[in-house]
Formats: structure tokens, C-alpha cells, sequence
């Protein structure tokens, strides 16, 4: 069975094994899954850009006439050079195709095949791990220690220092999609670009909008005290596929606001003003919510929010599959909590 783990995948990644020319990648990060599909294909050839060289396959199409994929990874290029095929896999089996090709002796082919998360009887999989010619990869949401390479990374290309307290939130808001994540990271590069070092405030005016519409309603009504609405809204968002952990990096971003702004109001600032001046972002149709949350809550409750729902974002990373159990319940307890004053 060949079914790489850890290190064994960047190992890989980085001189993969002539040997096993057909890779399945699949998991439920679908930015990660598709990063290293293009890292692959991307190497395989001399263009990837070349209809000749790169052959793209529809998996649900391949089930009708799952021979058709041994017949392209057969075909030699019209004019010569390294060929490569990329399935993107959808619901439909054509793994008979797979089975019948990893017996072929594949030569300057590469095949990659992109899944979704599948279970270990899936027979795609199967066929994958079990073949001699063929590996399987999985691909799940990044840990802590893969955000941090991953911030290391992208700020070292662009030249720039990040302050310990910028680090701390950034790593918080990243990890549920690797190529939302690197978005999000070139995106506050670009933004801190000529300035040195990233810090806090660039990292909360850039990273993770929590304004998004499909986490408005979910996020303010938590801190509103409206457990039904967060219920209701957050099966809406599980079912449009939408990861938990952006969903709780939304409230870490709007925890962190409604503290800065309470703190005001505990200063003697009216709640009004400060929703006029202090939210220059917040959308109008999110200010009653905000007037309710900054009403049910003072700077010191949010502190202990803020670090429940730094613990379920961790929590989140270490048990993957519980992600959506771990995020609606810290969410949840945050609505009932909200009907208590102070």
C-alpha cells in the first residue's frame, strides 16, 4: 500500500519517483489538492500550456468510457517531448480505468488525478493505493506548523519581517485553505510592501474580511445573543461548503473589533459615535447587531472569547473531521452566553 504521509509527501513533491507516475491527490483542502496538482503537472512537462503536452480529463465523463484514459496516457505526442494528463474527479466512478492503467508500463506520462476528501474504500483510492505504479496523497487543512512555514515563506519572498503580535493573529485566521491562505498572505504582503515589517494593524485591515455576507449573519448573531440564527445560518454555510475554520476566524476578527471599541465605551465614549466612527468598515446593515454585542458585553468578557475561540480554532486543526461540531458549538455557547449582561 502507497499511501504517503508527512514528510514522506514533500519528499515527494520535491523529486517525485519515476516509478509511480500516477498520483491521486485528494482530501478536503481543495486549494492544497489543486497547489500540488499544478506543482506536479508543472514539472512533468517542458509547457504546461501546450494542448499537445497537457491533456485535461473530466473524471464523471472518464466513468462513460473509463478506457479512454489508458488510450491518452498511451498516446505519444506529435511531436515528441514529456506528456502529462490531469483528471479532476468528480462523483462518478472510473476507477476500472485506473486499475487498468497502473499495469501499463507508463513512459514520459505523468497522470494526476484530483478528488475531493474520499473515504479509505473508495475505490479510486483503492486502485491508487494498492497499485506499484501509483501513489496516493491526502490533503488536509494546514496545521500550525505548516501555517507558519507557509507565512515564512511568502514573507521571505516579499522581503519582509512580521511582528510577534502580528504572527500570533495571522497564524489564528489562516489554515482551512491552502490557496486561500497563500491568497491571503499575498495579498498582505502587497499591502505592508515598502514598510519592513508587518504588524498587527496590517494583518486586521487586510486578512480574513470577516464582512464576507456568508459569515455576517452567523457571526453577529452570536455576539447579538441569537443562537437560532447562528444555527440556522451556519447549516446554510456547511452546506454551500464553506470550511468552519473561516467562520471562526470571522468571529476572532470581530471579537478583536468589538474589544478595541468597548474599551472605547468603557472610556465614555456613546456606542453611537463610535459606530459611526469606529467601524469605518462595518457595513450599515451590520450596526444594530454590533449596538446589541457591544451592549452584551464588556472588554474583559471578550477577552475570555477571544481565547475560547483561539481554542476552538486549535482544537479545529487537531481533529479535522470534528471541525463543524467544534466551530457551532463555540459559536453557539458565545449566543447563549450573550443574553447575560456584563
Amino acid at each position: 500500500m502507497v499511501a504517503l504521509r508527512g514528510r514522506e509527501i514533500d519528499a515527494f513533491l520535491a523529486r517525485p519517483d519515476p516509478g509511480r507516475s500516477i498520483i491521486l491527490l485528494y482530501g478536503p483542502d481543495a486549494g492544497l489538492v489543486r497547489e500540488r496538482a499544478n506543482a506536479l503537472l508543472a514539472s512533468a512537462v517542458d509547457d504546461p500550456n501546450d494542448p499537445f503536452s497537457m491533456v485535461k480529463l473530466d473524471g464523471d465523463e472518464l466513468s462513460a468510457e473509463p478506457s479512454r484514459l489508458v488510450d491518452e496516457a498511451l498516446t505519444v505526442p506529435l511531436f515528441g517531448g514529456r506528456r502529462a494528463i490531469r483528471v479532476r474527479a468528480g462523483t462518478r466512478n472510473f476507477a476500472s480505468g485506473v486499475d487498468t492503467l497502473t499495469e501499463m508500463p507508463l513512459k514520459d506520462c505523468r497522470v494526476v488525478i484530483e478528488a475531493g476528501d474520499l473515504r479509505p474504500e473508495s475505490p479510486l483510492r483503492k486502485a491508487c493505493e494498492r497499485a506499484k505504479t501509483a501513489v496516493a496523497i491526502s490533503c488536509y487543512p494546514d496545521g500550525e506548523r505548516d501555517v507558519a512555514r507557509l507565512i515564512d515563506d511568502e514573507l521571505r519572498t516579499a522581503n519582509l519581517r512580521i511582528a510577534p503580535d502580528a504572527r500570533a493573529a495571522l497564524t489564528s485566521l489562516l489554515g482551512g485553505d491552502r490557496q486561500a491562505s497563500r491568497n491571503e498572505l499575498r495579498k498582505l504582503t502587497l499591502f505592508a510592501h515598502g514598510e519592513g515589517e508587518v504588524t498587527l494593524d496590517h494583518v486586521m485591515a487586510v486578512v480574513a474580511d470577516a464582512s464576507e455576507l456568508k459569515m455576517d449573519p452567523i457571526v453577529d448573531g452570536a455576539f447579538a445573543g441569537r443562537p437560532e440564527l447562528v444555527e440556522s445560518e451556519f447549516a446554510k454555510a456547511m452546506v454551500a461548503g464553506t470550511y468552519p475554520g473561516i467562520i471562526i476566524s470571522a468571529a476572532q476578527r470581530h471579537a478583536a473589533w468589538l474589544h478595541k471599541s468597548a474599551l472605547a465605551v468603557a472610556d465614555g465614549m456613546p456606542i453611537s459615535n463610535l459606530l459611526e466612527g469606529g467601524f469605518p468598515r462595518l457595513h450599515f446593515s451590520r450596526k444594530p447587531m454590533a449596538e446589541i454585542a457591544l451592549r452584551n458585553f464588556s472588554p474583559a468578557r471578550l477577552v475570555t472569547i477571544i481565547e475560547q475561540l483561539a481554542a476552538a480554532a486549535l482544537e479545529m486543526r487537531k481533529h479535522t473531521a470534528l471541525a463543524a461540531v467544534i466551530a457551532q458549538r463555540a459559536l453557539l455557547a458565545i449566543a447563549v452566553n450573550a443574553r447575560r449582561r456584563g
